[in-house]
């Protein structure tokens, strides 16, 4: 099994060509330290390039200048080339389970293929797993007869279950409704907590951002660097009701004024863009 890594983004920028646009430079400067086994929340405006950097970190696309390390790995400069890989692991907002395949299937899948376990270790390590948050009972149903919060809970054991470096979400709760949302919140910071791992985490929900994380990261809008980092000093593990306390929401202003400043600019500019 691998070992949580840190995740170092160092003066990174991305341009790119488009259609309507031209050249769009959408990310200048960005540079981001997450240590290992500590989860950190992205926000920002929409547009502000906060799924590039999780794309260029997860190896799906390329940047322009700048570098990002994995622990001591070089994963992404100008001369590397694309390497998506089991040491990072994907949670993304659509889903992606095999309607095919049951529960047990599905998170066996990764590491079998990959040949990092053997169908039995697989099958040892995901009953553990699903045992571990209270999900054994479901090993034999197929996506299609379970609902959307446990499906997602079931994407996350399947992205772990490799004990990945890094685990990347990309605003995996956003399709969810509220109480359904709440649910899988509790049931991710349960899974930190009993499996601590190094988690990049992008969201929209301000409040998600600072009940999930150890720290947010304010993005500024395009060309995005980081603009602001709040530590979120709360307690954990962490309940529901935390978010009526004086120190959540004075973090919870403390956040929305960065990314409100940020979001006037981002409309604006998108004005500017329209009126062209």
């Amino acid at each position: 099994m691998r070992a949580a890594a840190s995740l170092s983004v160092n003066q990174v920028e991305k341009r790119y060509l488009s259609r309507r646009q031209g050249e769009v430079l959408a990310l200048k400067n960005c540079s981001l330290t997450i240590p290992a086994n500590k989860l950190t929340v992205m926000v920002g405006p929409s547009g502000c390039g906060k799924t590039t950097l999780l794309n260029i970190v997860a190896g799906f696309d390329t940047l322009t200048s700048g570098e990002v390390l994995l622990g001591d790995s070089l994963i992404a400069a100008p001369n590397v080339t694309l390497a998506p890989g089991p040491d990072r692991m994907v949670v993304f907002q659509h889903g992606g389970l095999f309607p095919w395949m049951t529960v047990l299937d599905n998170v066996c899948y990764g590491p079998v293929i990959q040949g990092q376990m053997t169908r039995g270790n697989a099958e040892a390590e995901a009953r553990r797993m699903l045992s571990l948050v209270g999900l054994l009972d479901i090993e034999g149903r197929y996506p299609g007869e379970m609902s959307s919060g446990m499906r997602r809970r079931v994407e996350i054991i399947r992205a772990l279950i490799g004990r990945p470096k890094i685990l990347l979400m990309d605003e995996p709760f956003r399709a969810l409704d509220a109480l359904t949302k709440s649910v899988v919140q509790d049931f991710l910071l349960r899974l930190y907590d009993t499996l601590p791992q190094t988690i990049f985490f992008i969201t929209h929900d301000l409040i998600e951002a600072l009940f999930l994380g150890d720290t947010v990261a304010v993005m500024t809008t395009r060309p995005g660097r980081v603009k602001k980092i709040i530590n979120v000093n709360l307690p954990r593990p962490r309940f529901t009701r935390i978010l009526d306390s004086a120190a959540f929401l004075k973090l919870k202003a403390e956040v929305t004024d960065a990314v409100h400043e940020e979001a006037v600019k981002a409309f604006e500019m998108g004005e500017k863009e329209a009126a062209k």
